[in-house]
């Protein structure tokens, strides 16, 4: 089992994956070879609320770093999510369809949007966040968003 960097802020706990790298919104790239598989940041989720609807862009979809690659609606708001990497989708998780709130119930784990065969990854990883910079990064913006207004 995965040992997360963790924090509290308010009543709300925020996991970060230390296997994962991430974007700038909250979206996770965890590597496998020659192969990434893509989800949704615990913190973006936890914010954004309860999922009801998740549309990743079709198999065989060539991503470019930065493309919009997956929409998310929520009780909250409608998120268009941008590629961490490049290269081509090959397979797009097959619960999103019935049950979208997977995402939310193990952001990590069996929440993964998408497996994408990387083109470019030395590249793209230089563009990317660390998960210790992920991690204080969400941690600001939690403990900036608690503060009495």
């Amino acid at each position: 089992m995965t040992a997360f960097l963790e924090t509290t802020v308010d009543k709300f706990t925020f996991r970060v994956d230390p296997a994962c790298y991430y974007n700038g919104e909250g979206v996770w790239v965890r590597i496998d070879g020659g192969r990434a598989t893509i989800g949704l940041a615990d913190y973006v989720q936890q914010r954004s609320g309860d999922i009801a609807f998740a549309e990743v862009k079709p198999e065989g979809t060539i991503l470019v770093l930065g493309d919009f690659f997956c929409s998310i609606e929520t009780i909250k708001i409608d998120i268009s999510l941008s590629s961490p990497v490049t290269g081509k989708i090959t397979r797009v998780n097959p619960a999103l369809q019935s049950t979208p709130e997977i995402i939310n119930q193990d952001p990590f784990g069996k929440g993964w949007l998408c497996e994408v065969d990387l083109s470019d990854w030395e590249k793209d990883r230089t563009l990317l966040m660390s998960a210790e910079a992920y991690f204080a990064k969400m941690k600001k913006e939690a403990e900036d968003e608690a503060k009495p207004k």
